[in-house]
């Protein structure tokens, strides 16, 4: 069985969805990359907004809704990178 991902993790697979995206995503893409319900992708979403880590914008013609990177969604993918080494480099994972 796999195991649940925690809070730490699914922002970083957001936020990770967003910069493989070219640092911007539309609602529905991401919703697919993230793997997570409507309703929690929302929450998520919400928050990663009021914490600055990500943008709404306006796109395109439609003026359809975008979700895009900022300099500090950027900044906490690479200090998760080095908790991720410094977890993996003492043998804190969790089994």
């Amino acid at each position: 069985m796999a195991k649940k991902r925690g809070k730490l993790q699914i922002i970083h697979d957001i936020l990770s969805a967003i910069r493989d995206k070219g640092g911007s995503i539309k609602p529905t893409h991401l919703l697919y990359k993230s793997n997570l319900s409507h309703q929690m992708m929302n929450d998520y979403l919400s928050d990663l907004i009021e914490k600055q880590l990500i943008e709404e914008q306006s796109a395109g013609k439609k003026k359809s809704k975008e979700y895009v990177l900022s300099s500090r969604g950027y900044e906490y993918l690479q200090e998760y990178k080095k908790v991720l080494s410094f977890v993996e480099n003492f043998g804190l994972e969790e089994d």
